[in-house]
């Protein structure tokens, strides 16, 4: 089953203080490297932003889409890509994510059938909410939240059926579990060019 990716793409970086999206690590903006390792396992690959930052994430083979809900955080976003999407699943990642695993995404994917939502959980109970698969079942759900400000992801999880990747099961694919490294600051950026340096 392909799926379509979503890319979520329009937070402010208040911490990085510029865009995270268009950073250089080892020669690509990291928005690229987060396409490059959607692509195997997508139809369509589209990247949800705020208004103000549509014009600076033109990416080839990559379709910008604006908040439908604009300023309602991660769910906005992911509710967005959803109802652009034609697929019955759709792949949420954040933009900040340079070392996804193809692999690891693949397998959610193919978990997905019969469910709304697959999702890693770690073995401290941290759950990767921008690391996910949705399905378009979700939607009703999703508006209705988003309508009422309810805007966190883990409460909207206890309201639909939900596949949990457990921290086990996702090693076998990201031994490592690089696919959750994400950025935030500065220091974060400076250590994943140092990794993409020795693991690239």
């Amino acid at each position: 089953m392909k799926a379509t990716s979503i890319i979520l793409a329009g937070g402010r970086s208040l911490r990085l203080g510029r865009s995270k999206a268009l950073e250089v690590i080892n020669g690509k903006a990291l928005i690229e490297r987060v396409i490059e390792r959607l692509r195997p396992v997508t139809e369509r690959v589209l990247i949800v932003t705020s208004q103000e930052q549509a014009d600076l994430l033109g990416i080839p083979g990559a379709e910008v889409l604006t908040d439908v809900y604009p300023g309602k955080g991660p769910l906005g976003g992911i509710y967005t890509g959803l109802l652009a999407s034609e697929s019955s699943h759709s792949i949420a990642v954040a933009c900040d994510m340079p070392f996804l695993n193809t692999g690891l995404l693949r397998h959610m994917v193919e978990l997905s059938r019969g469910f709304d939502v697959v999702v890693p959980r770690r073995e401290n109970k941290v759950i990767e909410p921008l690391h996910a698969v949705y399905s378009r079942s979700c939607l009703e759900i999703m508006k209705m939240r988003l309508e009422n400000n309810q805007l966190s992801i883990i409460p909207f999880l206890s309201e639909v059926r939900v596949r949990y990747v457990e921290e086990a099961e996702c090693r076998r694919f990201d031994p490592e579990l690089l696919s959750f490294f994400n950025i935030n600051q500065q220091s974060d950026l400076e250590k994943a060019i140092k990794l993409a340096a020795e693991i690239e």
